[in-house]
């Protein structure tokens, strides 16, 4: 059985990625959580995973750390995990591959923390910048690749979905108005099962970091 390591389902948007994938599929796990307090590198976590990072799984002790990584592994065994006609599964690992390398302005600006929920603000140019891809992304994806067998960015659930769902969180945590196909898409993702599995635990942690909690200043204050 793999063993997956996480971080706090409050706090860790990486974590959620093959958390999400797993749960979707079915696919037999034991999960193991660690606390994301302090955001630099952090020696205890090097037994974990090679990077001292989470999310790292474990294969019968062979560890893959990084979620695109993870998700490429886990898509090897499932390949449904990728949409099955070649042009829409190329664009689909085009997108994860940009969601993990990209959008640092959003990531900085919008920390995840489920337990927030705020009344919202003009984002600044470089954060709506991300905003405005991350909708052209989604409208993309559900507009010209996506199938009449699901809502999802390519019709059918893939490891695309679990690659934007922490920016799903994001844009519903700090209340970021959306066009109306990237609405919809949202409030799909939202509704997922596991996805609500995740926010009832996060919300129920004790554990908390000032870095992240500060943001509902910024942001405008609890709603």
């Amino acid at each position: 059985m793999y063993e997956l390591h996480i971080g706090n389902k409050n706090y860790s948007s990486w974590s959620l990625r093959p958390w999400l994938l797993l749960k979707h599929f079915a696919i037999p796990f034991t999960e193991h959580m660690v606390s994301v307090a302090g955001r630099d590198y952090n020696p205890a976590l090097k037994p974990l995973a090679g990077n001292a990072r989470v999310p790292c799984l474990h294969d019968d002790g062979f560890q893959i750390w990084e979620s695109l990584a993870i998700a490429e592994t886990l898509a090897e065994r499932h390949p449904q995990m990728w949409p099955a006609d070649a042009r829409a599964r190329a664009r689909a690992r085009s997108i994860s591959a940009e969601m993990h390398s990209g959008f640092t302005h959003l990531r900085t600006a919008m920390p995840m923390n489920l337990k927030l929920k705020l009344k919202g603000k003009p984002a600044s140019s470089e954060v709506q910048r991300d905003i405005d891809r991350v909708c052209e992304i989604w409208e993309e994806a559900r507009t010209h690749f996506a199938t009449a067998d699901g809502p999802w960015l390519f019709g059918a659930f893939s490891v695309a979905d679990a690659m934007y769902a922490p920016v799903v969180w994001r844009f519903h945590v700090y209340n970021v108005p959306l066009p109306p196909v990237a609405a919809a898409y949202r409030d799909a993702m939202l509704a997922h099962p596991a996805m609500q599995e995740w926010y009832a635990a996060g919300i129920r942690e004790t554990e908390a970091h000032a870095h992240y909690d500060r943001l509902a200043d910024d942001y405008g204050g609890a709603r």
